[in-house]
């Protein structure tokens, strides 16, 4: 048999020089990724020059045209053909890479579009003429004059036409330019004081406004907290604590959402290291342990943190598109966040977002209040009425002012896996005995998995009822966010949430599940829209379908502090017995502990 040996008998590889083309190309895939990619370069470089006003117009999500307009210190005429150069920049002389106090410092942003892209540059400089060059494919042209009053122009048209196959990576034009909207918004947050406008002109003329954010004064603080509710919302402006807090060389300023001012998913969590936007798991894990004892999993904390250190303490050369970095001593950034954090945490005291009813006021103190209620997960007493009584089975009130109470009616007999219901304490916590020893159920997470299981098998079978609104709610968000609505409504509606645009920046709820009473619809609405930013694509919203029930099951489920009877006990730990999964709530935690009576038993020391 004559076997097959790979390589063998094929010809010597042969080491060559790449043409200049190829490397820019190359360096082209490090450093522009997609077009936001290319925004965050040329923003950089404006921001870089001293500009105090930058524009940016882009067209079909940044494929066919980004253009950026500053009125920084500009470029002279004899600069612009090194400008195009690799590896050429006036940001550093490249005798210390780790001093750095500049968005850009490899030269490579400007060679690596043009390599890729047709990129036009004109600028002018103080006491020189205006002047414009080009580059298509990694050519450059003739440098020839320009009219232009001051600062710079880049225009960067057919991103990727010399590498087409790039283009099939390309998500929708609609992501594109949402993705292109966060770049502006964090480096936005980053430089209060300089004034940022983001327009789409597809289709030509003027197109619209997509973005705005004039320069704000005062001092440092006031700046950034104005900055802060104009990008993220005055309702974070108005619910967050103010952060200072220092540690062996590392300064950490900014605002940190309080713990009742939450979100349902990690989409509002901004971090910059010397005013650098980053993403970088540490921090983030970082940010997350702040809040840990405050916030419950499935919630995530809202928060805009700025991290100052000496350029020596970092290390920001460490990939191509400079959003990572490496710390040299991480557990101290680490312990300052956590920290800082905690410290705002306990200064806060009882203070709630405004957001949660007065009612719940030092419901976060440890240990001196009811169970922790988050924001958008409590809905009005004159809901929680309606969708009491819109539950199966029905929840009547009882006049009971115990926390504790037993129950001596005939219950079911004790052969249940669940057992029977003998007593309810703290209205929460309901204490069944079983044939071999009890089981404690909380009746929240309980309910909140039977209502998700609900609505699965309605979904299933022929969708959710809807309940349509007596008076539309309307609800005014970013046009960003209201196309984020619209464009998922028609996979929404099985589900019983019917919205609609409302014109400008609004929506209309119509309709909201009928199985969730009168639910708050606003509240529900964020949820949803917090589930669909996280997933930042609704082309595969079917794949979060399970998430947003489960959502959606969290305003239905009967709240800690509502008294049950026997009858209404026994009738949840029925239900449970028949629903699948039940053991757990949809947030990972158990909906009951069983205790065998030996067990028992041996805390009393009788065995």
């Amino acid at each position: 048999m004559t076997h097959h040996t790979p390589h063998i008998g094929e010809p010597r590889p042969v080491i060559r020089q790449l043409d200049e083309g190829a490397i820019n190309r190359i360096a082209a895939g490090e450093v522009v990724e997609r077009p936001a990619s290319a925004v965050k370069e040329l923003v950089e470089n404006a921001i870089d020059a001293g500009a105090r006003r930058i524009t940016i117009d882009i067209a079909d999500g940044g494929k066919t045209l980004i253009r950026v307009t500053d009125d920084g210190c500009g470029m002279a005429p004899d600069d612009l053909p090194l400008a195009l150069a690799r590896h050429a920049t006036s940001k550093i002389d490249g005798s210390d890479l780790l001093n750095i106090h500049s968005f850009g410092f490899r030269g490579e942003a400007l060679a690596s579009l043009g390599a890729v892209g047709r990129l036009t540059v004109t600028s002018r400089a103080a006491g020189h003429d205006g002047a414009e060059i080009s580059v298509t494919g990694g050519k450059v042209g003739a440098l020839r004059p320009a009219a232009l009053g001051g600062g710079t122009v880049i225009t960067l048209r057919d991103l990727f036409h010399a590498t087409p196959a790039r283009l099939k990576f390309m998500r929708t034009d609609r992501a594109e330019a949402q993705a292109i909207g966060d770049v502006i918004k964090r480096l936005a947050m980053a430089e209060p004081t300089i004034s940022f406008a983001l327009r789409d002109v597809s289709g030509g003329g003027e197109g619209r406004q997509t973005f705005r954010a004039d320069a704000e004064t005062g001092d440092l603080w006031d700046s950034l907290h104005a900055r802060l509710a104009r990008v993220i919302g005055r309702d974070f402006a108005d619910n967050a604590m103010r952060i200072d807090a220092e540690r062996d060389g590392f300064h950490m300023t900014g605002s940190a959402g309080l713990p009742t001012y939450s979100r349902g998913a990690a989409v509002a969590q901004f971090l910059f290291v010397n005013g650098r936007p980053v993403r970088d798991r540490m921090l983030i894990g970082a940010l997350r342990a702040g809040y840990m004892d405050v916030l419950s999993r499935d919630r995530h904390p809202v928060a805009a943190l700025f991290i100052d250190c000496e350029p020596a303490l970092v290390d920001v050369n460490v990939h191509p598109a400079k959003s990572e970095v490496r710390f040299r001593d991480p557990g101290t950034v680490r312990g300052l966040i956590v920290s800082g954090l905690r410290h705002a945490l306990a200064e806060a005291g009882h203070r709630a977002s405004s957001t949660v009813a007065t009612g719940t006021l030092g419901a976060f103190t440890p240990e001196r209040g009811p169970a922790r209620v988050y924001q958008m997960e409590r809905p009005s007493p004159q809901a929680r009425a309606a969708s009491y009584a819109a539950q199966a089975p029905s929840f009547a009130e009882t006049q009971s002012t115990y926390s504790a109470r037993t129950e001596p009616a005939p219950a079911p007999p004790t052969d249940a896996p669940l057992g029977a219901a003998r007593a309810q304490v703290h209205e929460n916590y309901i204490i069944a005995q079983t044939a071999d020893g009890i089981v404690i159920v909380d009746q929240h997470a309980a309910h909140e998995r039977l209502v998700y299981e609900r609505l699965k098998r309605q979904m299933a079978d022929h969708g959710i009822a809807a309940q349509a609104l007596l008076i539309p709610e309307i609800i005014d968000l970013p046009e960003a966010d209201c196309a984020t609505l619209t464009a998922a409504a028609p996979d929404l509606a099985p589900l019983g949430l019917t919205i609609e645009a409302f014109g400008g920046g609004s929506i209309a709820v119509r309709e909201v599940p009928a199985i969730l009473g009168h639910a708050d619809a606003r509240a529900l609405v964020l949820d949803v829209l917090d589930e669909l930013n996280d997933q930042g694509d609704s082309d595969s919203l079917r794949a979060r379908i399970d998430a947003i029930l489960s959502r959606m099951s969290c305003h239905g489920s009967v709240r800690s502090g509502r008294r049950m009877q026997a009858e209404e006990m026994n009738a949840l730990l029925r239900e449970m017995e028949a629903t699948p999964m039940s053991g757990q709530c949809n947030h990972g935690r158990p909906t009951y502990v069983s205790l065998k009576l030996g067990d028992i038993e041996r805390l009393f020391g009788r065995s």
